[in-house]
């Protein structure tokens, strides 16, 4: 190291003198002594290390004093009390965006979270019985009832879901998967992994894009504790395919006596072609084959909040409630009260894509976006942007969250061009306002998708645009 930093590092402030200008401050109002000390060695040995580290000249006169420091070891306290996990506009167009939270809950969900959170409830109570219940029965009547299944049981997303079923079904034996559905989802999922973990072997069969019947069949021997059925989610093989139907794995299970289960990822609970949608099985489609276990999300295609489904046979379910990791994978009260309130809507299935935003998002007429996205113009257009040019196009949105990976949704998008800004600037300011707004970015304008955009959004992204343009 040089004389010039260790010169410069003489000169950094100590943690008293800095501790005792904060005191005069009332800087205890907001944090606690140890926290302000920590935050003070912090702020200082971040100093220190670009000091250090720095690779262009710098001078002694440059080091920050006591005051500085200080100011920024308030900032930092105070960034404290703002809350990290925030409302976000989400102007993509990708419905179940998994980095934006995928589904939004509809109003009844978040009514019954305060409901339940604010006060006790009969989480593991029977209340007819008056005396200890199950969690899982709040709603396994209902998810019994909306897809045909014996039992149900939800844990706390569908990797968990997958696993436990894995961990009780094929726990040291082998579990048969085709090579073309040995996939891996956001976040870094893969089957195989998932399969090591849960202590199942796992058992390939056939190829990348032909997995026959008869694969399966040479492959069950005594060994074998489950054969599993697994949806490709966000990719499809097209061309020169071949893949076995459930039907004939069902069949195949209990000629030998092996349970058969499908991971169905997004689980669907209607039916998506009357809407012009490709074709997405549904949860009762898979259940009507006879096969032993389904599971699936439920703040997918279900759009409800983050949850794993476990739904078949009853005695199977049995087997994987009794299994201690189900404690480990257990919900809480929140999503069992949001999820109970998104199932009662597929009582009526018109009012379920009514009031569920996914769903809405997904099926509504491209001629109901354009009209949102021609109202957003107007309003743009009076608050009298200089600096900036809107226009309508049309486009794609995709659904996301590794549903229909392959559907091309119409919507329509509205473009915003900055005589004094570039597209990439104006993206990254809206994404880091008080509510930040995500958008797209094509060469020289940002891109507000609509399909994903709610007119209570609209104040958001006028305020937004109001911020960046100052």
């Amino acid at each position: 190291m040089d004389d010039l930093r260790k010169e410069m590092l003489k000169t950094l402030p100590k943690i008293d003198e800095v501790l005792l200008i904060l005191e005069k401050q009332n800087i205890y109002d907001l944090a606690p002594r140890d926290i302000v000390k920590e935050t003070c060695r912090k702020v200082v040995q971040d100093l220190r290390d670009k000091i250090v580290n720095a690779k262009k000249k710098i001078s002694v006169e440059s080091c920050p004093d006591a005051a500085s420091v200080a100011s920024e070891v308030e900032k930092s306290i105070k960034g404290l009390y703002r809350y990290s996990l925030r409302r976000v506009v989400n102007a993509t167009g990708v419905i179940l965006h998994t980095n934006l939270g995928r589904a939004p809950l509809c109003p009844e969900a978040l009514q019954r979270i305060v409901e339940v959170g604010s006060s006790y409830s009969n989480l593991e109570f029977d209340l007819a019985k008056g005396e200890r219940g199950q969690r899982y029965d709040h709603v396994s009547s209902l998810i019994c009832a909306l897809t045909g299944a014996e039992d149900a049981l939800i844990v706390n997303n569908n990797a968990a879901a997958v696993l436990l079923v894995l961990n009780t079904l094929a726990e040291k034996k082998e579990a048969i998967v085709s090579r073309g559905e040995l996939i891996e989802i956001g976040g870094e999922f893969r089957i195989p992994e998932i399969m090591k973990k849960s202590a199942s072997k796992l058992r390939e069969v056939g190829t990348t894009n032909r997995t026959r019947l008869g694969d399966y069949e040479k492959a069950v021997n005594d060994k074998t504790g489950l054969i599993m059925k697994v949806h490709t989610s966000n990719f499809r093989i097209v061309g020169f395919t071949e893949e076995a139907d459930i039907e004939s794995l069902v069949a195949l299970g209990k000629s030998r006596g092996v349970p058969v289960m499908d991971d169905l990822g997004s689980g669907c609970l209607i039916d998506l072609d009357q809407y012009g949608l490709q074709h997405e099985p549904t949860v009762r489609e898979a259940l009507a084959t006879g096969i032993d276990v389904v599971t699936f999300s439920g703040d997918k295609l279900l759009g409800g909040p983050q949850a794993g489904i476990i739904v078949g046979k009853k005695d199977v379910l049995e087997k994987i409630k009794k299994n201690p990791l189900n404690r480990a994978l257990r919900i809480d009260k929140f999503t069992l009260a949001a999820l109970e309130a998104t199932l009662m809507h597929y009582l009526n299935p018109v009012s379920a894509v009514n009031k569920l935003r996914s769903l809405k998002a997904l099926t509504e007429p491209v001629a109901a976006v354009k009209k949102r996205a021609e109202k957003l113009i107007t309003k743009l257009q009076k608050e009298n942007f200089d600096s900036l040019k809107f226009s309508l196009r049309e486009d794609f949105a995709a659904a996301g969250g590794g549903s229909l990976p392959t559907q091309q949704i119409p919507t329509i998008l509205v473009g915003v061009k900055n005589k004094k800004m570039t597209a990439s600037k104006m993206e990254e300011k809206l994404r880091k306002i008080d509510v930040p707004v995500i958008v797209r970015v094509d060469k020289d304008e940002i891109l507000f998708d609509l399909r994903t955009v709610a007119e209570d959004d609209f104040d958001f992204i006028i305020e937004g645009l109001k911020q960046i343009s100052i």
